[in-house]
């Protein structure tokens, strides 16, 4: 998957909206300094013209231990889910409406935080399985950053997209069309793979079928007394 491809796709689309914020919590290191201006540009133009935060934290290791017991790790998680959304509250100076990609690699995680006005517009589980995890998670030889890069830029867009869209409302800065083609490639991929598998599996079993059948004809002219021309 070519994620260092489409990176500078998504850059090359960008172009200023004034003065921007910083709308990055955290980069855990892994964040590309084009993407996160491409980020903050985004989310500027989205601040202004909607009056909604975006914001974007990424960590490398939150801090949770992976050997906790499910419940235990969960409760952690909550905890510093509130914290995060405590501490973008007092970032917003009255603002109410927010939206935060969260990323932690180590513990695999990967969340939307948002505030109830948006839990009717912006569809977490299709924004994080459709342009977020699939590049995060990709095997291929790109480097984490680059991976973490794109996947976090795609994520944001189509959050910052999906609030335009329900507002009816172009984003100049939006990257469109180009934050679902690494996805896309990735789906494309994996559909292949489990295609190749599907038809493997059924050649493995009509071989079995074949070599079973020789063989109990086999044992059948054994016992009849024939011997094999």
């Amino acid at each position: 998957m070519k994620i260092k491809l489409l990176l500078p796709v998504f850059i090359l689309l960008s172009f200023s909206y004034g003065a921007t914020a910083n709308f990055i919590l955290n980069t855990g290191g892994l964040l590309d300094e084009r993407a996160a201006q491409k980020i903050n540009t985004i989310g500027t133009e989205v601040n202004t013209k909607l009056g909604v935060h975006i914001y974007l934290d990424v960590k490398g290791d939150n801090g949770i231990n992976p050997d906790l017991p499910l419940k235990e790790r969960i409760a952690i998680m909550k905890t510093k889910e509130e914290q995060l959304i405590l501490q973008v509250q007092n970032d917003m100076n009255q603002s109410k409406s927010f939206a935060i990609l969260t990323l932690a690699l180590d513990q695999k995680y990967a969340n939307i935080l948002m505030s109830d006005d948006l839990k009717s517009i912006l569809d977490r589980d299709s924004i994080l399985d459709g342009y977020v995890i699939p590049l995060v998670a990709a095997q291929d030889k790109n480097t984490l950053n680059s991976k973490v890069s794109a996947a976090t830029l795609n994520g944001y867009a189509q959050i910052a997209d999906s609030l335009a869209k329900n507002k009816n409302i172009t984003l100049q800065s939006s990257i469109g069309s180009e934050g679902k083609i690494a996805s896309t490639i990735w789906k494309v991929f994996m559909y292949t793979i489990v295609l190749i598998g599907i038809i493997l599996y059924f050649v493995i079993i009509l071989r079995e079928k074949k070599i079973k059948k020789a063989y109990n004809e086999k044992l059948k002219k054994e016992a009849n007394g024939e011997k094999d021309e």
